[in-house]
This record gives C-alpha cells, structure tokens and sequence, in this order.
C-alpha cells in the first residue's frame, strides 16, 4: 500500500542485516512524459506500465549472479542479539515496491513475501502529508491510487501463496521486530 512504511522498514533491516542491499521499485518508474493518462485527466502511475519491470527485473538478476560485487558494504550488522554468527558468506537483497507480487517474472525468486496494509482512511492520510513528484491532483487518491491498490491486493490474494501480512498501522518497532525474526528465522533453515 502507498505509505505504509515499506521504504522506512526495508532501510531499518538494511542496517540490521549482514551483507544487506536494497532494490526499490520506486526506482524504475518510467518518466512522466511516458505515463499514460485515463480520461480523467490522471497519470496512471499505480500500475505495472509506468514502470521498467524488465529492468528490475535485470537488476535483481545481477545481483544475484555476484552479489558480493553489488556494491554492499560488509559492516557488523547493527542489534543483531547475537542470532547472525558467520555471516560473511550471507547476501540479503530486500526488493521494495508496491506492484512485485503482481509481476509474474518476479514471483519465482523470493524466500519471503511481506505485505503492508493499510486502511483506507489512514492511507488517504499520510498520502496527503507527502509531496510528490509529480504532485498528486484533486482526486487523484480516491479515483486512481485507492482503486489500483485494491485491485492489485485482489489479485495477489487470488494468485499468491506464502504472504505475510503486516498491519501498517503497528509501530515501525513492531514492525521491523515481526520482520526481522522472520529473516532470521529463514536464514537459520537456509544453513540446515
């Protein structure tokens, strides 16, 4: 969901994370001139056409074929309670976006699947306190945002299996705590 905390939780488990990149959707959105715009008069940017999926996609390849070479700097992971021991040869990409499990390409190379909810009146909230680029006009949440956001969540409850729903209105600690267990939780059947 639009403002639900999916950039701020990613950054926080970067920094908890051994060997930990980020790829965030947000950065494939195609330029404006080649978003298209519906009849009312708004630019389709909650949809999979407005941004380069190929690329990401491409992305997420590369860094998977050496992420060692990915640019990852190897810091000791910050609180991690003792739980990541011999970690060098651990690399974590978290793929950040609003619009991955409805991209049949990428369906076939998660471990995890989290997803952010929000309600519509909490969502419709913060989506007013952000600036964007371009900025949102009159409308624009309750005729394009909000509809594509359900229509997408639609799809993925029908379509996908193994996804973990997160409340979007719990704490970010809440969050990133629910998070990281899970990442540790998997990394530890991984070494089995």
């Amino acid at each position: 969901v639009t403002n639900g905390g999916k950039t701020t939780l990613a950054e926080k488990l970067k920094k908890m994370l051994p060997n930990c990149h980020i790829i965030s959707q947000d950065d494939f959105f195609k330029p404006e001139s080649e978003v298209e715009t519906d009849e009312r008069g708004f630019k389709l940017y909650d949809v999979l056409d407005a941004l380069y999926m190929d690329e990401m996609v491409k992305s997420i390849h590369n860094w998977m074929k050496n992420p060692a070479r990915s640019g990852v700097v190897t810091e000791e992971p910050q609180n991690t309670c003792g739980n990541l021991k011999n970690t060098d040869d651990v690399y974590i990409l978290i793929v950040e976006g609003f619009l991955l499990y409805n991209y049949e390409p990428l369906n076939e190379l998660w471990n995890r699947r989290f997803f952010l909810t929000l309600p519509y009146e909490e969502c419709k909230r913060r989506r007013s306190t952000r600036v964007y680029q371009p900025a949102d006009t009159p409308g624009y949440f309750d005729g394009h945002v909000w509809p594509m956001y359900l229509k997408y969540k639609n799809e993925l409850e029908e379509n996908a299996s193994n996804v973990v729903y997160l409340d979007g209105t719990k704490s970010q600690e809440e969050l990133l705590s629910c998070v990281y267990s899970d990442i540790i939780k998997e990394l530890k059947k991984l070494r089995e």
